[in-house]
């Protein structure tokens, strides 16, 4: 398969809320992550009040900023911003990752030598080093879904029955053929997206990328875990943590939306009325158990780093 003429090799696309350190950081890595190709950078805010607008005008004038005056969430952004590249491949990234080295460089030449391939992504830490085991995931059917939220691929991590969603029982290192990816770090080739089109907003935020890596694996294409690149994502920083109940209920209502377009038709009836009945009840307590905490959650929490 040939790759399209284009003028880059990989366009960066990024969406920020009020996330203007950490994206400053992201940005001065990129150079090293991406030695020896050539890059665009697009980000997409989404009405920042914290100077982000600013900073990108004073230290990355050659990045293109595309201007939202509210928060209209994630999907639509990112389709604003890929829908402006020029890049052979469109690297999916938040703005509180950091890439180890010449991350991206390697993802890169993985794609090239695997035409096959129409998804990869890094080896994604947590800050304390840990993997952050949603960078590789099933496709989040019923008992794998079940299996993770009542701990039972904790319980019993090498397990590939409990270990389904987040493929627990996988080795860190190892490169391996994956259902979804995370897209806190991601990079997809253009022929995917000329074939099966952009992001679904119907997704305001959260399981996108589920839905994006499902139509994917829908067209032939494989996705791929490659851990010898890899980024460390922070987890949290601006976006869902500046309107933390939007963000926990947008993570449920996206789960249901996603189950309904893509599982419930391989299911008997009472199997996915049990998971919509259990998706309200999760969603109801997410909520209560956020609303008396003083620190705010959407989805997992992330490690802390290590203290010396």
């Amino acid at each position: 398969m040939n790759v399209p003429k284009t003028p880059f090799d990989i366009s960066f696309c990024i969406i920020n809320l009020n996330a203007c350190s950490y994206l400053k950081n992201c940005l001065h890595a990129l150079p090293a992550a991406a030695a020896g190709l050539s890059y665009e950078v697009i980000v997409v805010d989404n009405g920042s009040t914290d100077g982000s607008r600013q900073m990108l005008q004073e230290e990355f004038p050659a990045t293109l900023v595309i201007v939202n005056s509210s928060n209209l969430g994630y999907t639509l952004p990112m389709n604003q911003a890929l829908r402006a590249t020029r890049g052979a491949f469109l690297a999916q990234i938040n703005p509180d990752t950091l890439p180890h080295g010449e991350a991206f460089n390697v993802l890169y030449s993985y794609m090239q030598s695997h035409p096959d391939v129409g998804i990869c992504t890094p080896k994604v830490l947590n800050i304390d080093g840990t993997l952050q085991r949603q960078c590789r995931r099933g496709a989040a059917r019923p008992w794998d879904v079940i299996s993770y939220f009542l701990g039972l691929s904790n319980l019993f991590p090498h397990s590939r029955f409990f270990g389904g969603y987040l493929k627990t029982y996988l080795k860190e290192d190892e490169l391996t053929e994956v259902e979804a990816v995370s897209g806190s770090c991601m990079l997809v080739r253009r022929a995917v997206i000329d074939q099966i089109g952009y992001l679904d907003e119907q997704f305001f935020a959260y399981q996108e990328d589920a839905d994006f890596c499902f139509r994917t694996r829908q067209a032939g294409w494989k996705i791929m875990y490659v851990p010898q690149a890899a980024v460390t994502h922070l987890g949290g920083q601006g976006g869902s943590r500046t309107q933390p109940m939007r963000g926990i209920y947008e993570w449920h209502h996206s789960y249901y939306l996603y189950y309904n377009k893509h599982l419930a038709r391989d299911y008997f009836f009472l199997v996915n009325w049990f998971m919509y009945l259990a998706m309200g009840v999760k969603l109801g307590l997410s909520l209560l158990v956020n609303a008396i905490r003083k620190e705010k959650v959407v989805g997992t929490k992330k490690p802390a780093a290590k203290r010396a």
